[in-house]
Order: C-alpha cells, then structure tokens, then sequence
C-alpha cells in the first residue's frame, strides 16, 4: 500500500492561519479566505469553525465537505511547481485548489476571476 502523503495528515487548523496570513499579507481579507473556501467545498461559516475547532485532517476536511464546486475543474495554473490541472491524485488536487485559489487571492486577482464567474 502507498503512503499518503504527509500534507494529507495534518490538521486544517493548522493550515488555516496560514492561509489568512498569505492573503492578509497582501491586503485581502479572512471573509475573502472563507468566501472562496465555500466555494470550493461548500461549507458555510458553522461547518467551517466546526472543522477548524475539531482538529480534522486536511484529508478528512475535504471528504467530509458538503459538496464540491462543479466549477473546480476550471482552476488551472501552477501552484508548488505542479500544474493544478494535471494532479492524477483526486485529495492531492482538490488541496492545491484551495492552495490556487489563495495564491490568487493575495496576488490581487479579483473574486469574479478567482471563483470562476
């Protein structure tokens, strides 16, 4: 059996703050961050506190999000050296989704682009 990958493991929570810190950084704003969280898995403000309050993996914060945009397949570029579009692993894609869309986020793209309008 293949290991997962460390990322897969790690608690949202964790991940979270560094998400506002790389978007408020440039200005953006945590409602941004969030705004474009829902988007993506479909969590509203309450299932998002509740993941980050619960200590749940990146890995289960993405199986147990409500519904996946039918949009996400439109998030293409690179993000860590690979291209978002080209990802063969399902979990590892939808993590550099998230990962694009906050990156788009503090490089100022504005939010009709970012949540593919």
């Amino acid at each position: 059996m293949e290991k997962k990958p460390h990322i897969f493991a790690m608690p949202f929570g964790d991940i979270y703050p560094m998400y506002l810190a790389k978007a408020e950084k440039k200005g953006r704003t945590e409602a941004e961050v969030d705004e474009v969280i829902f988007w993506l898995t479909g969590y509203d403000a309450d299932g998002l506190k509740k993941q980050l309050d619960s200590g749940t993996s990146l890995e289960a914060f993405f199986e147990e999000a409500p519904r996946m945009n039918p949009n996400a397949s439109l998030i293409t570029g690179s993000i860590c050296g690979y291209r978002v579009e080209e990802i063969e692993d399902p979990m590892m894609q939808k993590i550099r989704w998230l990962d694009k869309l906050v990156d788009e986020l503090a490089k100022g793209k504005g939010m009709e682009k970012i949540l593919r309008k």
